[in-house]
């Protein structure tokens, strides 16, 4: 789950991060100047969107007085960046800025450690530093259990400001993001730009935090800052339910029981020459409603052109997957082909229960499965 740059500089502000005093988020245009008003002076009007490049695509601008406030709200306020419509702008007072950092913490899933990077060179797009001028990000791995050590951190900001008294309040920040990312179970915690003021303070002027979905059970303040204008109905439908879905661009919707099983299904497809619509992981319930939802879902992509169900019935039951895909084609209507795999716990039962549907092509292994919805996609 991603949250917006004003609730991650909340969560900053909790865990001692010097974040800029002040500020408001506004919805409307004369919600824009009144917060300025309230400012007063110079403030900034940023984009309050789930995306990277703000900047670049008009999301950021300053504004000199509250009426000037009012007018780049009302022009980002009809943006879409990345595709995601502004709903939402945060009005802070501008800063004075000597020098930006990039600082970040982020999953290095070869490592199985989180990663902080961090460079001298803030404000930018930090992968087109890693990618053009690598010597200039440094790279730590750390355990989450045991935290930071102090030491560690003074290293790590030795390496970006030569400056003592500025690089020991860099480390402290490096200490404190660390404790936050452990804290509320972050998969990507990023300060881009820090930033050092003409007076020597270190503050994070922006703020990124997605968190691990799986760990919310345990944030019930985290989840409240979901924001569902985010979401589509597909995402919305997917989450309620209890399904792994995300959207890609391809032809082939993809059910599957299992993450491991839906990536291999993927790859799968690419290698028989098919592009997957999605990965739908309908996990090792038995709900037929899992298969249902799934099957509106698929559906509701005018690009898929057919549908492959896996299924390695375990935990999952295959007659339960039958009655929900036959609940599925009866509520949608769906005219595509489907291509099922049934594997497993109940896959006898599964098999008699769809012996008399219409539409369907039963295949006995994956290959002949993908094949199939492979070729029925391009037909």
């Amino acid at each position: 789950m991603n949250i917006h740059e004003y609730q991650a500089k909340e969560v900053f502000r909790k865990h001692g991060i010097p974040v800029p005093p002040g500020g408001d988020v506004a919805s409307t245009p004369e919600a824009a100047k009144a917060i300025a008003e309230a400012i007063g002076g110079q403030v900034v009007v940023k984009a309050q969107v789930h995306s990277g490049g703000r900047g670049k695509a008009g999301g950021v601008k300053l504004a000199d007085n509250p009426e000037d406030a009012r007018q780049k709200a009302e022009a980002i306020l009809q943006l879409q960046i990345q595709g995601l419509p502004v709903r939402r702008v945060l009005v802070a007072p501008a800063l004075d800025i000597a020098h930006e950092y990039y600082l970040g913490i982020v999953l290095d899933r070869a490592a199985k450690l989180p990663a902080i990077m961090i460079s001298r060179e803030g404000g930018v797009d930090i992968e087109e530093v890693a990618r053009t001028k690598p010597e200039a990000l440094s790279k730590q791995h750390f355990d989450p259990e045991r935290g930071l050590r102090p030491y560690e951190a003074r290293m790590l900001a030795a390496k970006v400001e030569p400056n003592g008294k500025l690089a020991g309040k860099i480390a402290r920040v490096i200490e404190k993001l660390v404790a936050a990312f452990a804290s509320v179970d972050a998969s990507l915690a990023e300060i881009n730009p820090l930033v050092q003021t003409p007076d020597g303070d270190i503050i994070a002027l922006d703020a990124k935090i997605n968190l691990d979905d799986n760990a919310l059970f345990r944030h019930a303040d985290l989840e409240a800052m979901r924001d569902p204008d985010t979401e589509t109905d597909a995402d919305r439908d997917a989450r309620n339910i209890g399904l792994s879905f995300i959207k890609l661009d391809g032809s082939i919707g993809c059910v599957v029981n299992g993450a491991g099983l839906a990536m291999a299904t993927m790859d799968l497809v690419k290698h028989f020459g098919g592009e997957p619509a999605n990965f739908l992981d309908i996990g090792g319930s038995s709900k037929p409603e899992k298969v249902v939802t799934a099957i509106r879902i698929i559906t509701s992509d005018p690009k898929v052109k057919a549908i492959l169900f896996n299924i390695f019935g375990g935990i999952t039951r295959c007659d339960d997957v039958a009655r929900g895909l036959i609940q599925g084609i009866q509520q949608t209507g769906v005219k595509l082909p489907i291509v099922i795999r049934l594997v497993g716990t109940n896959e006898a039962e599964g098999r008699k229960i769809l012996e008399e549907v219409s539409g369907l092509h039963p295949a006995e292994t994956m290959d002949e499965a993908v094949k199939k919805v492979v070729e029925l996609a391009q037909a």
